[in-house]
Parts: structure tokens; sequence; C-alpha cells
């Protein structure tokens, strides 16, 4: 890797002390990161040198995933780091850290490449980077890369806008946008996963699949996120990226068909006709985990009178002749019964519109987290036996599999945008939402409710249930429930 310099704004933030000093602590045990390597953290807090690299200390030994601390790891570590004080509105406070950061480099032999990460609320990606640019810190001799965190706008014009403002102080190809589940290990193996097996290959399109469902669900509430939460809601916090580059990751099973394209063959969603595809809802009083928990209304810091959705689902489908007619249904939610990320492929049964009691279907689960492996359910029992479902699990390193930040963060500073959001797949996953968003704020699609420790509301297995689907783990409970015959064709009016 060649020898460069990481500039993180909002080096004192939460997602610097849980993640990104962690995951370059990891990197650098690993052998991973430049032998010649600055990181320089900016923050408004006034410490010094040797008064920050404790901070970090001390939040390596809470979030770093190595068991146990290595103190001289740590300090070896922590030697390469060094604060700058200063309030990234000031603009003279962009001359001083360039005269610093000017000096580091002189001093490692480092010859100019810098990555300038941006974990500060999102109201300030494009006046700090313009100040980057207007300072000259872009103009150190080499490479120059700006790492963006979501959000990526709230709607598709500030989306937009976003782009505009940071497009004109660097090019789009230095721009870096953050997804921290294109990191996860089990989604970055999809697509070799598919192309290693020919048989997976073969069986993932509209022949033989029912239909494909994504989840990410948490146990959780809004904890400390109140103050954003509730201006954002599961629809923006969750759905319009992650999940929707998920529904990319599965979908573009061919090769040179890329993620852009697949959303470009999502059919759109009038804003009048939205309650007929969406389900949104809030988490009421209930139980998680064995223990109590209040609903969203009660939650510290929100309005009582919030109409903030907790829980999204949506159904989609592609106009596309490998997927056409095979409904995605994709749901993410707050306080639900487990916390998971995981696709289930549901595949056809070709007996069910012959016998009365065909096999059960099969069916691939990809499971990306908390223990990221591949089930395969597959009936075996033939015609006569009883039914008995083949569970499949390849070996799971556990503590040892490198964390989502750890593998794009090494991207990042190799340049290799891969496992990055694109900006034309940003804006075309704004476009699709942005109906949605309205027909919320013009009260087109009600507000359900879901019990907390619940798989969510009836609406959304009734969404499933119009198609003749059920949610995976209804159909796991009793495989003879809500399954439609083979072959059948979902008629649902879109606009196109």
């Amino acid at each position: 890797m060649q020898p460069s310099a990481f500039v993180l704004f909002g080096g004192t933030g939460d997602l610097a002390k849980r993640k990104i000093f962690p995951a370059l602590y990891n990197l650098f045990l690993d052998g991973k990161l430049p032998e010649r390597f600055a990181i320089v953290a900016l923050g408004r807090k006034p410490f010094n040198d040797e008064l920050f690299r404790q901070h970090v200390k001390e939040s390596l030994g809470r979030f770093s995933r190595r068991e146990g601390a290595n103190a001289a790891a740590m300090a070896e570590f922590a030697a390469c780091i060094q604060y700058h004080a200063m309030d990234a509105g000031d603009p003279q406070g962009y001359e001083r850290l360039r005269s610093l950061l000017e000096q580091r480099e002189e001093e490692l032999g480092l010859t100019g490449n810098r990555l300038f990460y941006l974990s500060v609320a999102p109201e300030h990606f494009g006046p700090i980077a313009a100040r980057i640019r207007q300072s000259g810190l872009a103009d150190g001799g080499g490479w120059t890369r700006l790492v963006i965190e979501k959000p990526f706008g709230h709607d598709l014009a500030s989306a937009r806008a976003l782009s505009a403002a940071l497009h004109v102080s660097f090019p789009p190809e230095d721009v870096y946008y953050i997804d921290h589940y294109l990191g996860k290990p089990m989604v970055q193996n999809l697509q070799s996963l598919i192309a290693s097996n020919p048989v997976l290959k073969a069986v993932l399109n509209n022949r033989y699949v029912a239909n494909v469902q994504i989840t990410a669900s948490e146990t959780v509430g809004v904890e400390e996120r109140a103050g954003y939460y509730d201006r954002a809601g599961a629809l923006r916090d969750m759905f319009q990226n992650h999940m929707l580059q998920l529904l990319m990751m599965i979908a573009r099973r061919a090769e040179g068909y890329d993620k852009r394209q697949v959303m470009e063959s999502v059919y759109p969603v009038n804003r009048d006709e939205a309650a007929n595809h969406v389900v949104r809802a809030q988490y009421t009083a209930g139980s998680v985990a064995g223990r109590t928990v209040p609903g969203y209304l009660q939650e510290p810091g929100v309005d009582p009178g919030s109409a903030t959705d907790t829980y999204f689902a949506a159904r989609l489908m592609l106009d596309d002749p490998i997927w056409r007619g095979v409904p995605f249904y994709i749901r993410t939610g707050k306080r639900m019964k487990e916390k998971a990320t995981k696709i289930v492929v549901v595949f056809k049964n070709p007996l069910e519109s012959r016998l009365p009691e065909a096999p059960a279907r099969n069916y691939l689960i990809v499971n990306i987290q908390p223990n990221p492996s591949l089930d395969f359910r597959l009936n075996l029992s033939g015609l006569d036996g009883e039914l008995q479902p083949l569970s499949l699990q390849p070996a799971n390193r556990g503590e040892e599999e490198p964390e989502a930040y750890e593998l794009l963060l090494r991207d990042a500073l190799l340049g290799d945008p891969t496992f990055f959001a694109k900006w034309e797949e940003i804006e075309l996953s704004w476009k699709w939402v942005q109906p949605i968003l309205d027909a919320f704020a013009n009260r087109l699609a009600p507000l359900h409710t879901y019990p907390a420790g619940s798989n969510g509301p009836a609406a959304a297995d009734h969404l499933l249930a119009e198609d003749g689907h059920v949610w995976f783990e209804t159909a796991e409970a009793n495989p003879a429930v809500g399954v439609s015959p083979a072959g059948e064709t979902i008629s649902v009016a879109y606009e196109h």
C-alpha cells in the first residue's frame, strides 16, 4: 500500500470511538496498513496528542474485536495519531491543518496521498469539502479521496444538492460513499458465491424462484438517537440505503449486470398507490427477550405525537428478464423479535399444483448477521417419506472475521470503490423512495402498530398473502401455510 495520511473529521465522535479507530487498529495488527502511515484526528475538544491517544486506547480496549488488551501494540498504533483541535467552520483552521499535515508528511517521508474521512453531520459535508479544496489540502502531490457517511440527503432534492456540492470540490471518482452493509463479509461474498457455483447461478431466476425476502430486524429501540431518528424513520435510516443495496447485490447475479442496472429495473410506485405496495408501522409497548420495554412514543426524546415509522416493508418488482414476475419483499424494523439480517430465496415447488400434500419448498438463506452463514433448507424426503430439511453451514471464524469497517477502510486506502455505494445508485434509490415519502407526507399510507418483541404488523403479512406467499418464519413454523401454485405469476399494477 502506498504511504498515506488519514485525516478524520469527527475524531472525538461516537463512530470514531466504536468503529473507525478499532478498525484501523485491527488493520494495523494484521499488517494491512501502509508501513508509513499517519492519522490526524480533528475535533473541537481541547485534547493534546497524549490525552487523545489515551482516549483512543480506551476505545480500543472496549470496542476492538481482539480479545484482551495488547498494551505494546496499542502504544505503537497510538503513536501514529496526532490530534488537531479545530472548528470545521473556521477557514483558518484548515490553513493550520495543512501546515501540520505537511510537517507530518515530511517527518515520515509520505508522498502527499491523503484520505479525508467525514464522520460529521451531513450538513457539513459540502462546506468541509469546499474548504479542503480551497485551502490546498487536496493538493498534496499524491491522490486525494473523500469518504462520507450516510445519510446522503433526506429526500431526492437534498441528495442531488449534496452531490452537486461535493462534486464542485472533488471529482465523482474521488468521493467514496460508505455503506457499512456493503462491508459485511457475507455481502461481499455473494457474487463470488454465485459465480463459483453454477448450480446456484442456474436456479436464481424467475423459472425457479417464487420470491425473495430481505430482512433487517433489530431488537433495540432508538436508544440515544431519538433526535435523529424521529426525523428520519426506518424508510430513510435503513431502507433507502442498506436494504436497497442488499436488493442490488442479490439481484445482480449475471455477469456484466451492475447494481445501477438493477435499481433502474425496479418498477416505480406511484404516490397515490403506495399504500398497496408498502407498509409502515410504529412499535408499541411489549416484551423483548423477557424484558418489558416502552412503546416508541414513550421513548425519551421522541415527540409524543410522532408519526415516525420504526418499521417499513415493501414489495418490489423488477422489469428484468431474469427476475420478471418474482416479488422481492424487503422489511426492516426496530424492537423486533430477533436481531438478524438475512436474505431468503424461496424456491418454487413444481409439485404444489399436482399433489394435495406436496413436500415443503426449498430455501437458500444468506445469514448476514449476527452469525454469517449459508443455510440450505432442502427437502430430502421424496414423495412418501417425512419431511427432513437439511441445514448446511460453513465454518465460521467468529471473532477473527474482519468487520465491515476494516474491509471498507482498507479498500478506500487502496482506491478500490467496488464495495462503496455509487452516486448513481444513491440517486436511483431516492428516486424510488420519493413518491413514498410524498405519500407519507400527504397521509396516503396508514401508520400501523406492532407490539415490541413481535415480527411486525399484521399488515406486512397481508402484503405477502395478497400474492399467495408468507414470511419465512411463518413457513418455517408451518410449511403447509400460504403457498401458491408453482409458476404463478404475480399480477400487480405498476406505473413505469
